[in-house]
């Protein structure tokens, strides 16, 4: 069966053993975790208030995860009343009143249907749903949810239709996608795998979608990176694997390519987090004519403070799309110089656990 024959090598099964471990029905998804913990909120509560409780929750969640990770007796595993899972919930539709879920915090109501930078209201808008099996070995197949709109503007973007909002979005209610994502999970799908896109601008919608879910799959944030602190927390007790573009070095190309100030420091911040919440995947689309400034940093700093045996996707798939042509060097493909230095920078960094 896909769903349990794993292709992997060893070092991918070392840093990624807990989702294998769900996938294999060993251990429990986060989110149904999360929904174990009672949480004693009130739906008038100040959002400081709410994230009050957040915190507490979060240290019984971590207990509540090391017993079940360890196999020691629950006194209590069935939640009848409100959970932190709820109270996730619950923020992150308090948060929607001035919006801050991605470094921009546009700070627009999108209650009331405004849209900011990423044009996302308030109705889950879905251009795919499908079974994807390519890249990542560990994570095919993988029922791969492509939601519209984008946190950043890459000019060289391969889903420009879908970021842009090209497309005529399907619309969903939370409960119809979980049913629907459940039945394509029965298909034989390893995971679900949330992109768009970008997944940020509808964290909310998300959690509402995973509070219908009954089945044990693991959830993979497929994310810019470019999201909040705020986002960060509410991904913690959720996301079973972080699955981050890490785009840009510490330079200007951020934001002359991708309208993305301040990337570096929130994208770094945001990896951090990512492996100390959960498993996590680096994906670095290597660019032409960016390997000394974005690449080369990029790769030392995973190794400096990700750890060595991070899983790496170094991906050599870049082809002009979109606006590429308004930047004279990505107006073309990689060379095969370009990939092996690449290469080179990767081994130098020390990294050793490259798809």
């Amino acid at each position: 069966m896909w769903r349990t024959e794993i292709n992997a090598d060893k070092s991918a099964q070392k840093s990624l053993a807990r989702y294998f471990d769900v996938v294999r029905n060993r251990k429990i998804a986060k989110f149904l975790i999360a929904e174990k913990v009672s949480s004693e909120f009130d739906y008038t509560d100040s959002l400081e208030t709410l994230w009050k409780k957040h915190y507490e929750c979060e240290k019984e969640f971590l207990n509540l995860q090391n017993q079940i990770y360890t196999g020691q007796p629950l006194s209590e595993t069935d939640n009848k009343g409100k959970s932190y899972f709820d109270l996730k919930i619950q923020i992150a539709n308090r948060l929607l009143q001035s919006c801050c879920l991605c470094n921009r915090r546009c700070s627009v109501n999108r209650l009331l249907n405004g849209s900011g930078y990423c044009r996302c209201g308030n109705t889950l808008s879905v251009s795919t749903i499908f079974i994807h099996t390519g890249e990542e070995p560990e994570l095919v197949p993988s029922e791969t949810v492509f939601t519209l709109g984008c946190t950043i503007r890459c000019l060289h973007c391969q889903n420009w239709t879908i970021s842009q909002w090209q497309e005529t979005p399907k619309e969903y209610d939370s409960k119809q996608l979980a049913e629907d994502i459940e039945n394509l999970h029965g298909a034989g799908s390893r995971n679900i795998n949330l992109v768009g896109g970008d997944p940020t601008p509808w964290l909310k919608h998300w959690l509402e979608v995973f509070s219908f879910a009954t089945v044990n799959v693991p959830v993979v944030w497929n994310s810019n990176s470019y999201y909040s602190p705020e986002t960060s927390r509410l991904l913690n007790g959720f996301v079973d694997v972080y699955l981050l573009d890490f785009k840009y070095g510490p330079g200007e190309c951020s934001r002359t390519l991708s309208d993305a100030p301040d990337y570096w420091q929130v994208c770094t911040r945001n990896h951090i987090e990512a492996k100390r919440n959960g498993d996590l995947i680096v994906r670095i689309l290597v660019l032409p004519g960016h390997l000394e400034c974005c690449t080369k940093p990029i790769l030392n700093w995973i190794a400096e403070n990700l750890g060595k045996q991070t899983r790496v996707n170094l991906m050599f798939q870049f082809r002009p799309a979109w606006r590429s042509n308004e930047i004279p060097e990505l107006n073309r493909r990689l060379t095969k110089a370009e990939i092996d230095f690449a290469l080179n920078l990767a081994k130098q960094a020390g990294l050793e656990n490259l798809v």
